[in-house]
């Protein structure tokens, strides 16, 4: 095993892991710095590497997570950005689905399209349902259009024409006009991006991969060019959101693909910690800085979707930006350590809001003058001012006592400890309702699942998000600061396909269902290829099928190999069951039509050989005592503290404790119980 490298960029901190050939972690973080979160990338990975004692030349492999993407959407920080379409289909943006997704919300206002109305072009063409051509293209009137969307300012297009998922010819003639009339665009196809039927949802992803192009090419260019300088000499791989890992320079081609690309690693990690502890059914909660993220585990893989959103308003269905591409399905909201906490109407309001790393928290001393969710954790004394970050980061207790007092505790006529344990109440509470979301709502009882809690703030508030859902087991991972991270050392190079392809089940020809999986083979396939993956690649077939009438689609596998009536029977059946085991019902006798073919390309996945823990005790298990807030016991208590790295396996630990590691820190509330396991994590069992 060579020497590997990941690095995640959080709203707040960027974490950083190596691993050795022996399967030795380092790890270690560092607070993101704006505008350009490079900058802590590479001063961290050059102390990682240092402290490491590796030379630059002996790393074989960096990935790299980052939600750059995803704040450039949100932030709407792109310029420039122009779509092409076809004649009489300019609105498709603002129009939508005509849906409200609060009925009775008068004042709903759906994030505003990110393509201004004067930079979205008509080109005269028309492609027919079925693919035939009713109107060619006008390339005069093509000129025309790119050259006025230049004229009033478009520096990246984005194409999409009506049905081009099934006939691409006037979308490819038209990249070569553009490149004839205006070289210098940045061109985005949406038959490449997504090939898929939804007007909507196609223009929306073709959209973002165009906002995104821009930032994230210049982004990840600079970052390799830094990375050659010293002398590394391999390649970088980013993560997707899907959850697998794909080179730099294809991810400059499909950047809407990484939108959510540091959240799917923490995921994915969380996963392999329930494999480990026996428990394949689980919700993994990644609480940072800046926002909490969950998903749900099924038979130890994570839930994923071909229909995500971006910036929901209050997690609202059908309130975000849609995207048609493969993504772990997960639910993010802005509840971190950062988050800002307030005087609202007369309550404690928490989030989304958040203090983020500039200025950060008052507690960190950098300027910032509102309370959030980890000054009240320093203030109710589950954090350790001197040990934080490892001892990085000194933290200023009384500032933060102070900024609780004057913002939330005087308004609403509150002591400073209730002040401070409301705020901490309050951001369970909103996890809670995200957590019912991706259990109770998929009709999983929480109760009947295992709690991963990870992430600089998960291990603190990860034991009273439990005990609010019934969850009866929560496994707290080593070096829980740094899991997403880790978790980009374990993901498979992997690049996923999709193509329309509406066909009833029994009128459909197998030699032609064939023949289009082969040719997504073929592409999906070239793109793990120049990732240099060893080993075999393995392709994993499925397909969106739906009763015929439906709107909606579910996913059922696709046998391997050449299909054939009795591939296509099986098929039918597996559609069946799935429909039972979502709706507790399936129909037979009701015809079954294929929508979406869908195919996975997986490389290897690499192996990360996590450390396990000591059978005999460190010299110093214990530490200090401290006060800390706990209402189970009427207030401040001497709570015993705990070094992470000295508790030896086996060992069992009862609540209330705190458990202390350069990464995180652990809370035990009262009458839980803990036991270390062989690879140092924490097994907590609740009553």
């Amino acid at each position: 095993m060579p020497y590997r490298i990941g690095f995640d960029v959080g709203g707040t901190f960027t974490d950083f892991v190596l691993q050795t050939p022996s399967g030795e972690l380092h790890t270690g973080k560092r607070l993101t710095t704006y505008p350009d979160p490079s900058e802590a990338c590479l001063a961290g990975l050059d102390d990682l590497v240092a402290r490491a004692g590796v030379g630059w030349a002996d790393v074989a492999q960096a990935v790299h997570g980052t939600t750059l993407g995803s704040n450039v959407v949100i932030e709407r920080k792109a310029r420039g950005v122009g779509l092409l379409t076809t004649r009489g289909f300019r609105d498709v943006l603002v129009i939508g689905r005509e849906k409200r997704y609060q009925v009775y919300d008068l004042q709903i206002e759906k994030p505003a399209p990110l393509v201004p109305r004067r930079l979205i072009g008509e080109v005269t063409e028309r492609v027919l349902a079925d693919g035939s051509v009713r109107t060619a293209l006008d390339e005069a009137d093509a000129r025309r259009a790119v050259r006025e969307l230049v004229a009033r300012g478009a520096t990246t297009l984005a194409v999409c024409f009506l049905h081009a998922y099934l006939n691409p010819a006037h979308e490819r003639r038209m990249a070569e006009i553009v490149a004839e009339t205006a070289p210098h665009l940045a061109v985005t196809l949406s038959h490449e991006v997504s090939p898929t039927f939804r007007e909507y949802e196609r223009t929306s992803t073709t959209v973002v991969n165009a906002y995104v192009m821009s930032a994230v090419r210049a982004y990840l260019r600079g970052l390799q060019s830094a990375l050659r300088a010293r002398r590394y000499g391999g390649r970088l791989f980013v993560m997707q959101s899907s959850g697998g890992v794909a080179t730099a320079e294809a991810m400059e081609r499909y950047p809407v693909r990484m939108i959510e690309s540091g959240p799917a690693a923490g995921a994915l990690m969380a996963a392999a910690y329930g494999e480990l502890t026996g428990h394949r059914d689980l919700i993994a909660f990644d609480m940072g800085g800046t926002t909490a993220k969950l998903a749900l585990i099924e038979g130890g893989r994570p839930d994923t979707t071909t229909a995500f959103e971006l910036h929901r308003v209050g997690n609202a269905p059908g309130s975000g930006l849609p995207m048609n591409i493969q993504a772990i399905d997960l639910v993010e909201i802005g509840a971190g350590g950062g988050s800002i906490a307030r005087a609202a109407l007369g309550v404690i309001a928490v989030g989304p809001e958040s203090a983020s790393s500039t200025p950060g928290p008052v507690c960190y001393g950098r300027g910032g003058v509102e309370p959030t969710v980890t000054d009240a954790n320093l203030v109710l004394g589950y954090l350790n001012p001197e040990y934080f970050a490892g001892g990085a980061m000194r933290l200023l207790t009384g500032a933060a006592a102070r900024a609780i007092e004057e913002r939330v505790a005087r308004p609403l006529r509150l002591g400073l400890e209730e002040a401070a344990w409301g705020i901490h109440a309050i951001v369970n509470t909103n996890m809670e309702l995200a957590t019912r979301v991706v259990s109770i709502e998929r009709g999983r009882d929480p109760r009947d699942l295992a709690l991963v809690a990870f992430g600089g703030s998960g291990p603190v508030h990860g034991c009273r998000l439990a005990q609010a859902l019934g969850i009866p087991r929560v496994i707290l991972p080593a070096a829980a600061g740094v899991t997403a991270a880790i978790g980009l050392l374990a993901a498979e190079v992997r690049f996923d396909v999709a193509r329309t392809f509406v066909r009833r089940l029994e009128a459909m020809d197998p030699a032609s269902l064939t023949a289009m999986y082969d040719e997504m083979a073929a592409q999906a396939g070239e793109v793990v290829r120049e990732s240099a993956v060893g080993g075999d690649v393995t392709l994993v077939r499925s397909a969106d099928a739906r009763y015929v009438g439906q709107g909606y689609e579910l996913t059922i596998p696709v046998p391997a190999g050449r299909l054939d009536a009795a591939a296509l029977a099986a098929m039918r059946r597996s559609f069946d069951e799935v429909y039972a085991a979502r709706y507790g019902y399936a129909s037979p006798a009701e015809p079954v039509e294929l929508v979406t073919c869908k195919l996975s390309a997986i490389g290897d996945a690499p192996r990360v050989a996590l450390a396990k823990a000591s059978s005999r005790a460190g010299d110093r298990v214990r530490k200090p005592v401290r006060k800390a807030y706990f209402p189970e016991s009427c207030g401040y208590i001497d709570c015993p503290v705990y070094d992470r790295y000295a508790l030896p396996a086996g060992l069992a630990l009862t609540g209330p404790a705190i458990v202390e590691e350069r990464e995180s820190t652990t809370v035990l509330p009262p009458g839980v119980e803990a036991t270390v396991d062989e690879y140092a994590n924490l097994v907590v069992t609740l009553g």
